[in-house]
């Protein structure tokens, strides 16, 4: 039965923080009382990073205040000018975060089945000024790794992998972080992982290390003297604490993530008009978002119908990616969405619906009630 909500707490939203346990997040924070020191790369921030390193399986991590700033202080520490090759269809922060280094975004269309950069296009796109390429791993599915790496060393170009969906996953057994140059995460608390805010960087090249150290801090290498051109993108110790905190209950959420995940596709696989994300080979997914893509001369009703159908029931689900990035006003004139027409037409049809650990099935049932009410067949 499906019957309208209009209770704010009765409204189920498109994704629910995970926390610790109160206690566990005080027994955390207990010591810093006790030191008073507050950032800066303080005690809790250096464990933290310490077990991230581990648990990403990589070799360098550098934390920051966001995954924004990882982006960009990234960018800024490697040196970059010219042109960047990167994708649309993505949060607006992977194409801010290259503007805002004073670089040029170049858009390639993206894969209609996983709705990562296409790989195949890269070529066509290829400038004289091209310096990078800005892959992002979307909704926890992968790029097409070995082909970016293939073209990468071709054109002697640099990868960076804007990775914040795909936190705690592997590729043929190696951490999604150990890719590319560099890979950033988002710990955002709407994220599989969070730290309330914050972010990393992990990386390949160690002599990266001072140059990412010194512009996320002012740009200072040594107590006194700035040898960089710095910002402030420090992790301050509460966050580390909840990051410490949430890194020892990730993997049971992921698990549990995996049966709301299982039940949508119960329910909607085969549904005429639908299409939903199908998993990957050799990936260890950590089902942070799922999207569902709506073909509405198939299925009988077009995505923002359905969103909004969806919203009467008190059902929070999210046009995300809408509209693509090269079709924001804020880059009006500049780019042109018909340069890449996968990437409009997916940001015109897809939604991602709610997923949190604790998110019931009897919730997913009735979600999809709502979906199934509104199908053709």
């Amino acid at each position: 039965m499906i019957t309208e909500v209009t209770s704010v707490e009765d409204k189920i939203l498109v994704t629910r923080s995970s926390m610790p346990d109160m206690d566990e997040y005080m027994d955390e924070i207990r010591s810093i009382w006790d030191l008073r020191w507050l950032t800066n790369m303080g005690p809790k921030h250096e464990e933290f990073k310490k077990e991230l390193t581990k648990y990403l399986g990589v070799d360098n991590v550098e934390l920051l205040v966001n995954g924004h700033l990882a982006l960009e202080m990234t960018m800024q520490a490697m040196g970059l000018k010219g042109d960047v090759i990167t994708t649309p269809f993505t949060f607006v922060s992977t194409t801010h975060a290259i503007v805002r280094c004073g670089l040029n975004p170049v858009f390639c269309d993206i894969d209609p089945w996983d709705y990562t950069i296409n790989a195949d296009k890269l070529e066509s796109v290829l400038t004289r000024d091209t310096c990078a390429v800005m892959p992002v791993h979307v909704y926890g599915n992968i790029c097409n790794i070995e082909a970016i790496d293939d073209f990468a060393k071709k054109h002697g170009l640099k990868v960076i992998y804007d990775a914040a969906h795909t936190f705690g996953e592997t590729y043929k057994g190696k951490g999604i972080g150990s890719f590319g140059d560099a890979s950033c995460f988002s710990f955002h608390a709407t994220k599989v992982f969070h730290t309330i805010e914050g972010g990393c960087v992990c990386y390949r090249d160690d002599s990266l290390k001072d140059a990412l150290y010194a512009v996320k801090d002012f740009g200072f290498n040594d107590p006194e003297d700035a040898g960089y051109i710095g910002g402030n993108a420090k992790m301050n110790e509460f966050c580390a604490a909840m990051g410490l905190c949430n890194l020892r209950h990730v993997d049971d959420d992921i698990a549990k993530r995996r049966v709301v995940y299982e039940r949508y596709n119960e329910r909607l696989d085969g549904i005429k008009g639908i299409g939903l994300n199908d998993p990957q080979a050799d990936v260890k997914s950590n089902y942070a978002y799922y999207p569902v893509v709506f073909d509405p001369g198939i299925f009988g009703a077009d995505r923002d119908t359905v969103l909004e159908k969806l919203n009467e029931n008190g059902i929070m689900a999210r046009r995300y990616f809408y509209p693509a990035t090269n079709a924001m006003s804020c880059y009006k004139g500049m780019f042109d969405p018909d340069e890449t027409p996968v990437a409009k037409m997916m940001s015109e049809r897809v939604l991602t619906l709610p997923i949190y650990p604790d998110l019931d099935t009897v919730t997913v049932d009735r979600i999809c009630d709502v979906i199934i009410g509104l199908s053709k067949e």
